[in-house]
């Protein structure tokens, strides 16, 4: 199957990018008006995130995601053929020079990103780099439930000399690099919803009380790597531009979570910009604060079922 699904997929990726829109297009007909995909759960995140727009309002943001979303799948797909030239030729990385300038003292660097814009062509960052071109490009990703699905996004994602890290394995990866001398950027994808026994903090994003990952984190304050957030524009369909913008040098030196509330605060700031850009599909507040405290408790860090203590 995934031999099928993969050339399948190969063959359309071969098609030009106009052509790949205007198959977006029809998709998105069927998507959207027939199939009406998770359409009830789109609108209840958007009327939640923005109590302030009126529902003409939040309709129209609804319509332009949908389009955006079947512009997502194409231009992921295309990811498989497409050439690095003409991959540059709709991605232009800015600031990514101060990447570099942390290279330069030896050190490697994190990436903290949204599920916003196309985020998948951040795994041809490394296309990006001047002068450390064999620094490793890390991407930290989930499996996904659907093996042959999982088998094509991890051949997507390594397309443009991405190296796909499974979270459960990232610092073992990383460990493997300092070894090796080799400094590396890696990109978390940070704002997942994390399952009930992983969750640690909380906090206020799209007026929700949202319960937020604090992994990466972590790992960044044992790596002690410069941290970044990855900003991405799409000023128009094909094109996008992807800002580097430093949240910490030093992320060690920060309170605990201080960190996971800057990128949030940016992301939030961000999502604000251009609204139809951000995945709305995912049920992403699903588990409320009331609930946790509810049916869960920390105890010494660990975060138990109420019935299991003791």
């Amino acid at each position: 199957m995934y031999y099928i699904l993969y050339g399948f997929c190969y063959l359309i990726s071969l098609l030009p990018y106009r052509a790949l829109y205007c198959l977006a297009d029809v998709v998105c007909l069927l998507l959207y008006h027939v199939i009406g995909y998770r359409k009830k759960v789109v609108r209840k995140n958007l009327a939640e995130a923005f109590p302030e727009k009126d529902e003409k309002e939040r309709r129209n943001i609804e319509r332009k995601f949908y389009h955006f979303l079947c512009d997502y799948f194409v231009e992921t797909i295309k990811l498989l053929s497409v050439s690095d030239k003409t991959l540059l030729k709709h991605l232009e990385f800015r600031n990514l020079e101060e990447v570099e300038q942390v290279f330069d003292q030896g050190r490697s660097a994190a990436g903290f990103l949204g599920h916003y814009c196309n985020w998948e062509y951040l795994s041809a960052t490394a296309l990006g780099f001047k002068k450390h071109t064999d620094a490793a490009t890390g991407l930290i990703y989930d499996p996904l439930s659907n093996k042959t699905v999982d088998r094509l996004f991890l051949a997507i994602r390594s397309a443009k000399r991405g190296d796909c890290i499974n979270k459960r394995k990232i610092l073992r990866h990383l460990l493997q690099y300092k070894q090796e001398n080799r400094l590396s950027f890696c990109g978390y994808i940070a704002d997942q919803a994390p399952k009930w026994e992983n969750i640690h903090l909380w906090l206020p994003f799209l007026h929700h009380d949202t319960p937020v990952f604090t992994g990466a984190e972590r790992i960044v304050r044992k790596m002690r790597n410069a941290v970044f957030y990855l900003d991405m524009e799409r000023p128009k369909r094909g094109k996008y531009i992807a800002t580097i913008r430093l949240i910490t040098d030093h992320p060690e030196q920060l309170e605990e979570h201080e960190l996971t509330r800057r990128f949030f605060a940016l992301l939030e700031e961000t999502i604000r910009r251009e609204p139809h850009l951000y995945l709305w599909t995912h049920n992403r507040w699903g588990r409320t604060h009331e609930e946790f405290d509810r049916r869960f408790e920390v105890v010494n860090g660990k975060v138990i079922k109420r019935s299991e203590k003791g």
